[in-house]
């Protein structure tokens, strides 16, 4: 028999822990579902086993998350770690599977938390040896207190910057920081900057960047035709800055331009999308409370469009009172009158998003790489090939697979589906919420035989 719920959250980062929080203070029978080991997401990553040291490295933003995580373990909600979901249905039926045996629970409502995911960052090289994504190197930092030795970081927006400050004041040197924020992109924010002023966030950015001056750390701004070389691992990166072609020798490239929703759950569950031109991104389409175009199903987080870890907290805190609403537990007037405070402060965190937008959007060069780049790691097909097969008649993605078995390797179309968009609608002269994204079906996650065979639902 299937395990029966009020509720299940998807995703334990903050919108899922402040959700599931509220949903069990509030008498709801839930169960909080995360492949972590512990909760956090990525944001929070390790903050329970945190040392005072490490927590005081990677600063106050980061320490904010033992609270929620301390307010989840005190709430009475059914957490289940190591939990990896890997089917989902409209009748908000999810398949998990956990300690190697897999089973189906079932909820009168679903809220999916899965936050963000980087950007592909398909240049010259980057599939090499050596070349990581911010990510990934706050991954090392936030569960095994490890630093590289040396790296140069490259791209923009806001972590570039923050994953420098943390990699210094780690003990990493740090070669070169390689900004690729455009001229016109400065003039473009300009007029969002006064609705950007608010809690803080314009002062955090400055006062990192003046950090990293302070420290003398190499900076190059406005590059362009960033190119990563060597063997059989990445040995140096050369670029364009200021006219000239630079270079500089290193053992290590961290690329970072931006994150974005992460959208295989929603895709597979059916629920619509729109293409968000602002941030170059494909998003579920939201109510206010969070509510997707499937019954009983909704987003909260930067899965329903990039906002940070404080809007995201809010936002699983306003979807958490709309399901009481529907659970019954509230009327409309008693859920606004919850909600109230989060909605204010989600509104104020939010405020900033058009000026990063606009200063931060992903270079032409990402989005449309060159014929030689590989777009799909997993399958090895380049952009080139690509656009060949669009020549030949392939309409989208979901062709693309046919033509060239993009998108059916293991990341399931995670990495190039945003890439392969984008190529596709260049060549076919359409807009790219036309040409649309890869189809999702299960398994989410890798899922074996045996767990499948013995799977109780």
């Amino acid at each position: 028999m299937s395990e029966q719920f009020d509720a299940i959250v998807v995703g334990a980062g903050p919108a899922g822990m402040a959700a599931a929080s509220l949903l069990a203070e509030r008498g709801a029978a839930v169960a909080l579902l995360d492949e972590q080991p512990a909760p956090g997401g990525q944001i929070y990553r390790g903050i329970e086993a945190a040392s005072p040291g490490l927590r005081a490295l990677l600063g106050a933003e980061y320490a904010h998350g033992a609270g929620l995580a301390a307010r989840l373990r005190a709430s009475g909600a059914a957490y289940r770690p190591g939990s990896a979901v890997w089917n989902l249905t409209p009748a908000r039926e999810v398949w998990v599977s956990r300690g190697g045996a897999s089973s189906m629970l079932r909820a009168r409502a679903l809220i999916l938390a899965t936050g963000a995911m980087e950007r592909p960052v398909p240049v010259p090289g980057w599939t090499l040896p050596g070349v990581m994504g911010a990510g990934a190197v706050q991954i090392l930092l936030k569960t095994a207190a490890l630093r590289p030795d040396s790296l140069v970081l490259a791209g923009s927006g806001p972590l570039l910057y923050l994953l420098a400050a943390q990699c210094l004041a780690a003990g990493s040197r740090i070669l070169g920081l390689l900004d690729t924020t455009a001229r016109a992109n400065e003039w473009a924010a300009l007029r969002h900057l006064p609705g950007a002023t608010g809690w803080g966030l314009l002062g955090k950015g400055l006062l990192l960047k003046a950090q990293l001056r302070a420290a003398g750390v190499p900076t190059w701004r406005r590059v362009s035709e960033l190119r990563l070389e060597g063997g059989g691992a990445v040995e140096a990166v050369s670029f364009l800055a200021g006219g000239q072609r630079q270079r500089i020798e290193t053992p290590l490239v961290v690329l970072h331009e931006g994150v974005i929703p992460a959208q295989q759950a929603t895709r597979a569950l059916g629920c619509a999308h729109e293409w968000d031109a602002g941030q170059r991104c494909f998003r579920p389409v939201l109510d206010g409370w969070g509510n997707t175009s499937i019954d009983g199903v909704l987003v909260a987080g930067d899965g329903a469009g990039i906002g940070g870890a404080r809007a995201a907290e809010h936002a699983g805190r306003i979807a958490a009172a709309e399901v009481l609403r529907q659970l019954g537990r509230l009327d409309a007037a008693a859920r606004d009158a919850l909600a109230a405070p989060d909605r204010r402060a989600r509104a104020g965190h939010l405020a900033a998003r058009p000026f990063l937008d606009a200063l931060y959007p992903p270079p032409p060069a990402i989005l449309r790489p060159a014929d030689d780049v590989v777009v799909c790691r997993c399958e090895e097909v380049t952009a080139g090939a690509l656009r060949q097969v669009a020549a030949q008649g392939c309409q989208g993605p979901n062709q693309a697979k046919s033509f060239l078995r993009a998108g059916m390797g293991p990341c399931q179309g995670r990495l190039c589906g945003p890439v392969v968009s984008e190529v596709l609608a260049e060549a076919l002269g359409r807009g790219v919420e036309d040409v649309g994204y890869y189809r999702i079906r299960p398994p989410l996650k890798p899922v074996t035989v045996g767990e499948l065979a013995t799977a109780e639902g």
